[in-house]
């Protein structure tokens, strides 16, 4: 919450968070291509959730069938989703995406927490994962809270405008238990994170 307060004091637009977001996840991606290109292994990824991001991107886990995270999300698009003007088929993939995103992370999560062990290249993607969720929840609660509430009103009536919240926050605290191990590796100077059972 600090951080959030803090972040709305020191940036001014605060469309500058969401392009911070973007590109600390390009970031995280990138580290990810160089961990498979040179290691020629994609040890300790999940491609569960690798699928899922691709999805997500595409319409715009490792131990539990993926269809466990992509049927409640088309089942909460079909009922929850923008009332914008755009034809209903667009509307519906907008919310399903939104709602893809915020737990397209859970299977490689879970890959972590099955292992206890997260290698440093995967570690690296997923905080920066992290990172750009939190600055993209950033962008989007400083938008309404500038906005004295109209961009929930811009966004359409209902369900919609919280919902687009919700999911914002949900990812980014499903991201925040890892990103503090994360941080006290690095602090603790260990080159792999060790996860205590039941983190994540």
């Amino acid at each position: 919450m600090a951080a959030l307060v803090l972040l709305r004091f020191i940036v001014h637009d605060h469309d500058n968070l969401f392009v911070a977001a973007e590109a600390v996840h390009s970031i995280g991606i990138c580290v990810l291509i160089y961990k498979l290109t040179k290691e020629k292994t994609c040890a300790g990824l999940s491609l569960k959730s690798q699928e899922l991001t691709a999805m997500f991107l595409a319409v715009r886990l490792d131990n539990f069938a993926i269809y466990y995270v992509v049927v409640p999300c088309v089942v909460l698009a079909l009922f929850i989703h923008p009332s914008t003007s755009h034809h209903l088929l667009n509307r519906v993939f907008w919310a399903f995406c939104v709602y893809l995103e915020a737990v397209s992370v859970l299977p490689q999560l879970r890959v972590m927490q099955n292992t206890g062990i997260v290698e440093p290249f995967t570690a690296h993607y997923v905080f920066a994962l992290g990172i750009a969720r939190f600055l993209s929840c950033a962008h989007w609660v400083l938008q309404v809270l500038d906005s004295r509430g109209h961009l929930l009103v811009a966004l359409g009536y209902g369900l919609w405008p919280s919902m687009v919240l919700i999911s914002e926050i949900v990812q980014t605290f499903i991201l925040a238990d890892f990103c503090y191990y994360y941080v006290k590796s690095v602090f603790g100077g260990q080159l792999v994170l060790r996860l205590p059972s039941g983190v994540v």
